[in-house]
């Protein structure tokens, strides 16, 4: 393929400049998608130099904030958005071979981007995440052919704007079998964490022709960590994903073999993911933590005026070890706070989940026990283990008083 415009819509471009390199343009301007996953705090998002964001459902459409629809939001702010459409996965009970469910969801994508289409805060629509399931090699080739219809569909309607699919990781046969069964897609939206950086390599030795987008990234995920003897992960700190996210956003620009037209942190807001703190970005009561400084400083090479703070060190005798019932135990946190802000130190002992699901569904949070901490608010706790024998966790959560926080926490299993 010669260099040229690959995708041309009203306003949104996919130009190849030269073999396996490709740029997005925007009203005629390069866009590289600085983006998150999820719509909260975008204020913040744009103040810390992001400039996109996507969604996974049509009906995020509808959510009003400031009395706005989120389009009509999203334009005021200069910011662009990458549509989800949800596409339905057999994991969650969709056939692929049943003719009366394909109709209805064919419908539903074509009635969708009907309704949105010209709104100008489309970057390019988001047809299915993670479809094939998060483990899944690929080999599903009723999806791939089933998601080449629906593409035709989106493009029929809209000619204006890219098509992406997001799939889970590059495993297995999906491109190969993306690249045979599906040549209606764009854009391919790659969800990675420990193994993000190596994206684009990966996608070129594969055969993979088009450009593509890093759509997940952020800290290791729970999969990928080490895990204790009873089998929980090792969550990493805040300081140290802070690290991973910054690391990522770099490397995916150096290595992404000029396929790469942007990325998406995850996840811009918080939720239940194995713990209540491994993916979020902020906390459940609104803080920043140390990720959104690292994905300032990535985008625009500046840190935020008031830097959250930073977790040197989480320490205790307890930390991945298995302890006696109504046992005592000690442990301390070492923090700094970058403008010598004062502290809140808060400390939780929680269950170890048992609702794990697959693909980010939903989870229940697990029950929390404040009244075994026996002295909370400072570096340095204690703590009564349970008494009932199973496995727990111990978060610290630190607060400055400017919308700053960080965390930790570490696995106990009782006796």
């Amino acid at each position: 393929m010669s260099a040229g415009t690959l995708f041309a819509g009203s306003d949104v471009k996919i130009e190849k400049t030269a073999p396996h390199k490709f740029e997005l343009r925007v009203d005629g301007q390069p866009f590289f998608a600085n983006g998150v996953g999820g719509y909260n705090n975008l204020p913040m998002l744009k103040k810390m130099g992001g400039n996109c964001f996507r969604t996974w459902g049509i009906e995020s459409l509808e959510e009003r904030i400031d009395g706005k629809p989120l389009l009509d939001y999203a334009e005021s702010l200069g910011l662009k958005v990458v549509v989800g459409i949800w596409i339905g996965h057999e994991r969650h009970g969709f056939d692929y071979t049943d003719e009366k469910q394909l109709r209805k969801q064919r419908k539903d994508v074509e009635n969708a981007v009907r309704k949105y289409k010209d709104h100008p805060a489309i970057l390019m629509w988001g047809l299915g995440n993670e479809m094939e399931g998060p483990i899944s090699d690929g080999s599903e080739i009723r999806i791939w052919k089933e998601l080449n219809r629906l593409a035709k569909i989106v493009k029929d309607e809209d000619p204006d704007h890219p098509v992406m699919t997001v799939i889970a990781g590059i495993g297995g046969h999906k491109v190969k079998n993306i690249i045979e069964y599906y040549p209606e897609i764009d854009v391919l939206g790659v969800n990675a964490y420990a193994s993000a950086p190596g994206v684009g390599g990966g996608l070129v030795e594969q055969g993979w022709e088009k450009p593509f987008m890093l759509t997940e990234f952020g800290p290791s995920g729970h999969w990928e960590v080490g895990h204790t003897s009873w089998g929980a992960p090792i969550e990493p700190t805040s300081r140290e994903k802070a690290a991973s996210y910054f690391a990522t956003q770099k490397r995916v620009i150096e290595e992404g073999q000029g396929l790469c037209l942007g990325s998406f942190a995850f996840l811009w807001s918080h939720k239940q993911e194995t713990t209540a703190t491994w993916y979020g970005m902020f906390l459940p009561s609104g803080e920043k933590l140390g990720s959104v400084d690292a994905m300032s400083y990535a985008w625009n090479g500046e840190f935020p005026d008031n830097r959250s703070p930073k977790l040197i060190s989480l320490s205790s005798p307890a930390d991945q070890k298995r302890v006696k019932r109504n046992s005592v135990q000690k442990a301390q946190v070492e923090v700094r706070d970058a403008e010598g802000d004062p502290l809140k130190i808060e400390w939780v002992v929680t269950a170890e989940s048992t609702d794990r699901q697959t693909g980010g569904d939903h989870e229940t949070t697990p029950p929390s026990f404040p009244n075994l901490i026996k002295r909370n608010g400072g570096e340095s706790v204690e703590f009564r283990a349970p008494s009932k024998s199973g496995p727990y966790r111990l978060f610290v959560y630190i607060r400055d008083n400017a919308g700053g926080a960080a965390t930790a926490n570490f696995p106990f299993y009782v006796e």
